[in-house]
């Protein structure tokens, strides 16, 4: 049974800046998953606070561990859990908002699945070979915590369906997608393959 869905693919601007544009794009097209939706913008602080959609039960946990690891160095604790849990979505923020970045949308069998899979792990140092985030660049979490900064990981992918409907719906309009079918898919869906848009 075919599972056909969209999924939001954003390029970050370490991508941009390193030029791999191309790269990234000709990796996820060799999947045969359509391309529905593109466009270059810059983003504001508020679409990045509402699509990392964080709270504050995140917020702490996440701080929470951050304040172990600063007790494992000896280092003072100086703010509250949620602050610390505040300061990674901030930092990623200051990152998306730093230059231009690439969206697109993108739809099929499974869509959501198998760009997460080529995309690979959040963090580069330990993504898988064959990945673009394990082959196209070598930060870490470590790199990153040390310079106070977001990992660079070139690229942000939707991690499950509904979190793919609801990051489209921010960064898209629906008139921004385009419906058209591709030869392939008269094989996957069983659909007659004309040419035209839908």
């Amino acid at each position: 049974m075919q599972k056909k869905e969209r999924t939001l693919v954003i390029i970050k601007p370490d991508g941009i800046q390193r030029g791999l544009v191309g790269e990234i794009i000709q990796r996820l097209e060799r999947t045969g998953l359509k391309f529905v939706a593109f466009k270059m913008f810059i983003p504001t602080e508020e679409q990045c606070w509402a699509h990392y959609n964080k709270d504050d039960a995140w917020f702490e946990k996440k701080g929470q561990n951050t304040i172990k690891n600063l007790e494992a160095l000896g280092s003072p604790i100086e703010k509250p859990a949620v602050e610390y849990g505040k300061d990674i979505v901030r930092a990623l923020v200051k990152f998306m908002t730093s230059g231009p970045v690439v969206g697109m949308v993108i739809e099929g069998n499974q869509a959501v699945g198998i760009v997460k899979k080529i995309t690979g792990g959040t963090e580069p140092l330990t993504s898988d070979v064959g990945t673009i985030r394990g082959d196209l660049t070598v930060d870490s979490y470590d790199l990153a915590v040390g310079d106070n900064r977001a990992v660079r990981n070139l690229i942000h992918c939707s991690d499950e369906p509904q979190e793919a409907q609801r990051e489209i719906a921010l960064w898209f309009t629906e008139k921004e997608i385009i419906r058209y079918n591709l030869f392939n898919e008269a094989v996957l869906y069983d659909v007659n393959f004309d040419g035209v848009l839908e």
